[in-house]
């Protein structure tokens, strides 16, 4: 046993002789990176059986439609209209001012106006006839002439008992001059109550005054009428409840708030547009002033869409689809 080879030694051998496999480690992501990420050239075609006429062909209906969508965008943004100022009527211009919007002269009136070349006495101009009529500080034409009628009198000289020493050159003179202190007096006082010279917030009162005066339902319930009840509440078997008595005038209907809500916008708006473009807190109150007046234009096209309410309030005010759909966005 000892002249033949041991089977461990013939295995060692056979070990020895053969050389192990060599293993290499392949990533992955390797096949993705090198098909997937690696820049082809740019194929001008997308079959063979394609000709250059189709390929030509079919880019230009691509950019003719491309051109007609940004046709029909710009005019669907032009028929939205201004999400803030929205479009220029002659109750918005005349916010500005704080008066009423001025009648317009017809032709008949212009050419009466012109057959008269020589007028006996002239007539006011229409910007002085409004400033006028409405004043500051909660005035009016009547009782502010009342009241200085009144100071008038108060103020004449009084004229002596004894007539024979009385020197009627020197009378005549204190009676002309208390009638021209009179005349600066009136147009001192004139000119501090007109609202021509009162400042941005007295005008924004008297805004709200008027505002509430036009689109108050104490007087547009007697020539608006209100929707039509829907087929529901007609058929409906619960009695109709009756309306609470108004007192005083309406300052709480959504068409009043709409329209306190667009002269606040209207000078908060022409605030921020001008060197105070980097005001943020006016950028803000801007903001909410406009999300606010959309809640309730959505609410009141909900319920008062159609009806002459609703009707008046955009004429007048000016208000378009883009104050109430969609997104508002202030730049």
């Amino acid at each position: 046993m000892a002249g033949r080879p041991s089977y461990q030694w013939a295995i060692r051998s056979l070990r020895e002789s053969v050389q192990p496999p060599i293993y290499r480690w392949r990533s992955p992501y390797r096949a993705l990176h090198k098909s997937s990420c690696r820049p082809k050239p740019q194929q001008k075609f997308r079959g063979l059986s394609e000709d250059s006429y189709a390929y030509q062909y079919r880019r230009q209906r691509k950019a003719a439609n491309v051109a007609r969508q940004g046709e029909l965008q710009e005019q669907r943004a032009a028929a939205l209209g201004d999400p803030i100022r929205g479009v220029t009527t002659p109750f918005i211009e005349s916010l500005g001012s704080a008066l009423p919007p001025q009648a317009t002269t017809t032709d008949e009136e212009m050419a009466n106006a012109t057959s008269t070349p020589f007028p006996e006495k002239p007539s006011p101009s229409p910007a002085s006839a409004a400033d006028e009529d409405h004043l500051n500080y909660y005035l009016s034409k009547p009782e502010f002439d009342e009241n200085l009628d009144y100071s008038r009198i108060l103020s004449e000289p009084l004229l002596s008992v004894d007539r024979e020493i009385v020197d009627p050159v020197k009378e005549a003179e204190a009676a002309k001059a208390h009638e021209l202190g009179h005349q600066n007096a009136y147009e001192a006082v004139s000119r501090i109550v007109s609202l021509a010279n009162a400042n941005n917030k007295e005008r924004t009162r008297a805004n709200v005054q008027r505002i509430i005066d036009t689109f108050g339902r104490h007087n547009t319930d007697s020539h608006l009428k209100p929707k039509a009840p829907s087929l529901q509440s007609m058929y409906s078997t619960v009695a109709e409840q009756t309306p609470t008595p108004r007192a005083g005038p309406d300052t709480g209907s959504s068409e009043v708030q709409i329209g306190i809500l667009t002269a606040k916008i209207r000078v908060l708006a022409d605030r921020y547009e001008g060197a105070n473009r980097n005001d943020k807190v006016n950028k803000r109150n801007l903001r909410l002033l406009l999300h606010r007046r959309q809640k309730l234009l959505k609410y009141m096209h909900k319920k008062e869409r159609g009806s002459e309410r609703w009707t008046n309030m955009i004429e007048k005010l000016g208000l378009t689809e883009a104050t109430w759909k969609g997104q508002i966005a202030v730049e």
